[in-house]
């Protein structure tokens, strides 16, 4: 489907020249067109970020499901490597900024497909929050002065939580100055990021390996901060919360598509190298580090999570150089989820999809990036912050939230595609497209089917999650539900009120 509405033959697109398939879309280059492969694959991987959000919910994951919290990472990659198959063909198929949100459109259509876009945007927003309050994780733990509020650095304590966001509005300032800049600018930062944070892990795990004081059997060992409770089944329920926040967004490497050299061929591969490396590397990184903790048992792995291991296996200088590698790590992921919001905002308002639409899809001509989607996306998401400001449940509430609505866009997106295969109306791949070939319906079915599961499971009302301290209080345990429900009534009276106005011009 073309900008105007056109349906269009997405067999096309891998046939074009790099700087021509857009004008096929109904679109015209607009944005800076220098990223290669590296950078692509850079904007999933950083989204990932194993070094931020496997140290923010580290400590989370072992309180809910003790040692044996490991085996919801390897539920949670196989799942979403599933998703991430469909979406490497629909990458390639359909190498347009958005991703989700333009995936959707052209394999969906209507209020759905909108739908999409705007969940999407939704929950990159909240993400964008989530991991800029990451450094509340590391950052007290290299220097006490980062503590600017109180005297108790956990992110579970109102003075901890307070400075959490603190922390993160100021980093949200810097990467929307960044993002202003322009997509040059990012990418550096972001390539220079990603090689830090892969250095950093293979110094870590190499680390981590030699230090060990118990053999891999620890993860079907019951050991758990309170020795009196045993996790069982719903632990390792809850416990799946950790690895379904981390290992999503790998779908940012195709959001980046209208700036990166042939797209149609390096968007599908850099979307799969993305969750592949990054789901292996956490696999590694949990496994080692139940094997080097000190003590399973002292609750200090439940409360300080993956610093603590840190600081007691490499000690304090070199514990606290790598903690700065994950402070880096936590500022480019910050950056990058920023970039993918932009980038939908950018692509939904050049389709007239949302109210200032001409605002949205101004692109400055010097930077080759457009300024307002990052200013309006920055203030969006310290407001997030701030209206949870001092929130001891900061944590478990923003991240359990952003996976159920990001969980939800991409259900969008692979629910018409599973449609249009049972009905035979889904495109054949022609030479140098991304094809699951007659593996196709399987696994798409199957990537369905996991997105329901998950979804339904991180959204279940459990007082442990969303209401620890027995408030009682509703809404509290329904918070995912009811901000979804809001989402999409907003969504709707959005929806009706840009269908009023015409689409903004685009070629």
């Amino acid at each position: 489907m073309t900008a105007d509405g056109r349906q269009l033959d997405s067999t096309r697109s891998a046939d074009l020249p790099q700087l021509d398939y857009l004008a096929a879309f109904g679109y015209r280059q607009e944005l800076s067109r220098s990223l290669g492969s590296f950078s692509a694959f850079a904007a999933g991987f950083s989204f990932v970020s194993i070094l931020t959000t496997a140290f923010q919910l580290f400590g989370l994951g072992y309180s809910f499901g003790g040692s044996r919290f490991f085996w919801a990472w390897p539920a949670v990659f196989a799942g979403q490597i599933l998703v991430a198959l469909t979406f490497a063909e629909l990458a390639s198929r359909f190498p347009l900024a958005g991703s989700v949100y333009q995936w959707a459109k052209h394999v969906g259509g209507g209020f759905s497909a909108w739908l999409a876009g705007w969940m999407m945007l939704i929950g990159c927003t909240v993400a964008f929050g989530a991991a800029a309050i990451a450094l509340q994780v590391v950052l007290p733990s290299i220097w006490r002065g980062f503590q600017l509020v109180g005297s108790d650095p956990s992110v579970t304590s109102p003075s901890g939580a307070t400075n959490a966001v603190l922390l993160g509005v100021l980093l949200i300032a810097f990467t929307t100055a960044a993002n202003v800049a322009g997509v040059r600018v990012v990418s550096r930062i972001n390539d220079i990021g990603v090689t830090a944070e892969i250095a950093g892990l293979a110094v870590l795990l190499g680390g981590l390996a030699v230090a060990a004081v118990r053999g891999p059997a620890v993860v079907i060992e019951n050991h758990h901060a309170d020795q009196t409770a045993s996790p069982g089944m719903a632990g390792l329920l809850m416990a799946a919360l950790m690895p379904a926040y981390v290992l999503y967004g790998f779908d940012n490497a195709a959001s980046v598509a209208e700036e990166t050299v042939h797209a149609p061929k390096t968007a599908p591969r850099a979307v799969l190298r993305a969750l592949a490396l990054s789901g292996t590397l956490g696999l590694a990184l949990l496994l080692l580090a139940l094997m080097a903790a000190p003590s399973l048992t002292d609750g200090r792995l439940a409360t300080e999570g993956l610093p603590y291991i840190i600081t007691s296996a490499f000690g304090g200088t070199l514990g606290k150089v790598l903690l700065a590698d994950v402070a880096i790590a936590v500022v480019v992921c910050t950056l990058t989820i920023q970039t993918g919001t932009i980038r939908l905002f950018y692509a939904m308002g050049r389709d007239g999809a949302l109210p200032m639409a001409r605002v949205l899809a101004k692109v400055n001509t010097r930077t080759g990036a457009p300024p307002w989607p990052a200013l309006i996306s920055g203030a969006l998401a310290s407001g997030t912050l701030l209206v949870n400001l001092g929130n001891p449940t900061l944590f478990a509430v923003l991240t359990s939230t952003s996976v159920v609505v990001v969980y939800l866009a991409y259900m969008l997106t692979t629910i018409p595609m599973l449609l249009r295969r049972i009905q035979n109306r889904y495109p054949q791949a022609e030479p140098g497209q991304f094809s699951l070939s007659r593996y196709g319906l399987a696994v798409n079915a199957a990537a369905v089917a996991y997105g329901v599961l998950m979804t339904v499971n991180i959204a279940w009302p459990r007082h442990e999650v969303y209401d620890p301290s027995g408030s009682g209080k509703w809404w509290s345990l329904l918070f995912p539900a009811v901000f979804v429900t809001a989402s999409v009534c907003t969504g709707w009276a959005c929806w009706t009120f840009t269908r009023r106005k015409p689409a903004a011009a685009r070629l």
